[in-house]
């Protein structure tokens, strides 16, 4: 099956599809609708012949579905028809899921995602536990990505955001207990040295987890549907 991967970002939504090795991007903004993004990637996936559409969604995802409005883009997402719109199959899930998806190894993954927001989900013997932590207290009525999305790393500053990236990769390996983590997301390489036990991800990753959301079995499939978070 040929799949058009759509990675949509606060700021770009970018695209591969199956037997292409060039990804390709458009500009995204906090006006950006549902409507605007289909037919903006249809534009730019010209050429390219798919079978089936992945959507990586930065917010949570149930039933293949939007929950919600995304915090950066504009309306429109909940409730619209993907499907209908790309004439095409299509399965969403949340962008951070989708990137811990296709940097899974084995074993018992945690994906922290270093971006705009914060994002997260495990990965526990092949099965996607999407997760909702980005908004939850955190400090001084802060929230966890208050302190290390770009709003933390605007505000603090490298070195203190560093410190409190490394506080929270801390905080979640020892609630979690994974085998090992990912940190993923643009601004995991302004860490000067990785935490222990992590290693840096690669935003090519949402590309190969949406790939394999159309290859994994009935099973993790459905785990990896049932609920996601930004």
């Amino acid at each position: 099956m040929r799949v058009l991967v759509v990675d949509v970002g606060g700021t770009h939504v970018k695209i591969l599809a199956t037997g292409q090795t060039a990804k390709r991007a458009l500009e995204s903004s906090p006006s950006l609708s549902a409507r605007e993004m289909v037919t903006g990637v249809k534009k730019l996936a010209e050429g390219w012949t798919y079978d089936a559409v992945s959507i990586g969604f930065p917010g949570p995802v149930m039933h293949n579905k939007p929950l919600f409005e995304p915090h950066n883009l504009g309306s429109g997402w909940v409730g619209f028809d993907y499907e209908k719109a790309f004439g095409k199959p299509v399965r969403i899930l949340n962008d951070a899921a989708m990137q811990a998806l296709g940097s899974y190894k084995g074993g018992r993954m945690l994906f922290l995602g270093l971006g705009t927001g914060l994002g997260s989900a495990m990965v526990i013997d092949g099965h996607i536990e999407p997760m909702e932590i980005a908004h939850l207290p955190y400090k001084k009525g802060r929230t966890f990505e208050d302190y290390v999305g770009v709003r933390g790393l605007d505000r603090l500053g490298k070195a203190k955001w560093r410190k409190e990236v490394e506080g929270v990769v801390e905080r979640f390996r020892i609630a979690l207990q994974p085998e090992y983590i990912v940190l993923g997301g643009g601004n995991a390489k302004k860490l000067k040295q990785l935490p222990d036990k992590c290693s840096l991800g690669d935003n090519a990753n949402a590309f190969k987890g949406g790939f394999r959301m159309w290859e994994e079995p009935d099973g993790k499939r459905k785990s990896a549907g049932r609920k996601s978070a930004a």
